[in-house]
């Protein structure tokens, strides 16, 4: 069975194509292609991207996250339905901006601080508590790709917010 799943999802993996820009973005500039933890790989990706956010004001930078949420239900329907797999693995445009997110918390650019917060991400995303599990199971489509890392990702935020600035 497993071997049959992996054959399955080299076949979807097969039909993207980097060339089409909604597939890069999809796949986090190919960071979602990765063999080993694909989710991680594009959350990883995402922070040097942020980095360059935070030279911007909190308003550009919060405008930025609302297109790419809104870009991003797009881009991850069409990836998917040209992969013929809902959520792929290897899509991974929705953990960039659940990273994003999360990181508009940090009380600080400290490296500390960003790792705090991709762990709280990570754990959130992976292990999908109470409500980011009810959206990841009844929303569909590109915002269903979307909204579960966006929920985790404002969860995420709040516990780096509370943390950075009411506990330390």
């Amino acid at each position: 069975m497993a071997h049959e799943e992996h054959k399955g999802s080299q076949i979807a993996k097969s039909r993207l194509r980097l060339s089409n820009p909604w597939h890069l973005l999809a796949t986090g500039f190919g960071s979602g292609l990765s063999p080993w933890m694909p989710g991680t790989a594009g959350s990883l990706a995402a922070i040097p991207l942020w980095y360059l956010l935070m030279l911007l004001p909190l308003q550009l930078y919060s405008l930025v996250v609302m297109f790419s949420i809104g870009i991003g239900v797009y881009l991850c329907h069409q990836t998917a339905k040209d992969m013929g797999v809902h959520d792929h693995g290897s899509i991974v445009w929705d953990e960039f901006v659940g990273m994003w997110i999360t990181l508009m918390a940090v009380p600080s650019m400290h490296w500390g601080w960003v790792l705090a917060g991709f762990v709280i991400f990570r754990v959130l995303d992976i292990f999908k508590p109470w409500p980011i599990r009810w959206f990841d199971r009844h929303v569909h489509g590109g915002m269903g790709i979307m909204v579960d890392d966006i929920v985790a990702g404002v969860i995420a935020a709040g516990i780096i917010y509370l943390a950075g600035h009411h506990f330390l």
